[in-house]
């Protein structure tokens, strides 16, 4: 065989390993656009800031202010029992802020969080605070 043949395979078979990944829908969006801005603020509360841009406006918002107490984390002990300590109790500070780009009829066209830290139980307490997980029915 070639040279040119044996590139050839193996650029075929690295190019095999290549996926696309796909990505969960961002549950924010999801769950507000499409929506009526005035639904979402009061809700959550009014907007910081507006900015008309033609067609639309995109609105400022910030909320969710929560503080949480979250307990020290502890590796297993032997039997069963508590071991070394692997991170001190904290006291943690929950916010979230987002753009929201609504349309000449106040309607939600887009969600774009601009603030985020990682939830209670989650990465996201945005996605936790605006797009609560519904029980299941």
């Amino acid at each position: 065989m070639t040279l040119r043949t044996f590139a050839a395979a193996g650029l075929a078979i690295a190019l095999a390993g290549c996926t696309t990944i796909p990505t969960s829908a961002d549950p924010i969006s999801s769950r507000w656009v499409g929506q009526s801005a005035g639904k979402f603020f009061a809700a959550f509360g009014a907007p910081i800031n507006d900015v008309e841009n033609g067609s639309g406006v995109t609105y400022t918002w910030k909320g969710g202010y929560k503080t949480v107490r979250v307990p020290a984390k502890y590796a297993e002990g032997a039997d069963g029992k508590r071991g070394k300590q692997i991170s001190p109790a904290r006291t943690q500070y929950l916010r979230c802020q987002a753009e929201i780009v609504t349309s000449s009829d106040y309607t939600i066209r887009s969600i774009r969080v601009v603030g985020d830290i990682s939830g209670v139980n989650g990465p996201s307490y945005c996605a936790e605070f605006l797009a609560p997980a519904q029980p299941a029915q």
